[in-house]
């Protein structure tokens, strides 16, 4: 399994390249920071049965 995966940034489009940690679980999500536009994003991580790994982004949402 690769060690790193990538998603499109929703805010910019830019390709980030994250590392995957299967120890932390099947489903995972947290925020990061964009590298490029510094724009937060929730990263969504998802091991699927064969073997492969999802990734993606979505729009990080206010909680006021």
């Amino acid at each position: 399994m690769n060690q790193e995966e990538s998603y499109l940034c929703d805010s910019c489009g830019e390709d980030i390249v994250v590392p995957i940690d299967p120890t932390a679980g099947m489903i995972q999500k947290y925020v990061e920071d964009c590298p490029v536009c510094c724009h937060p994003s929730v990263i969504h991580v998802e091991f699927q049965k064969d073997g492969t790994v999802r990734v993606w982004a979505s729009a990080e949402q206010d909680r006021y």
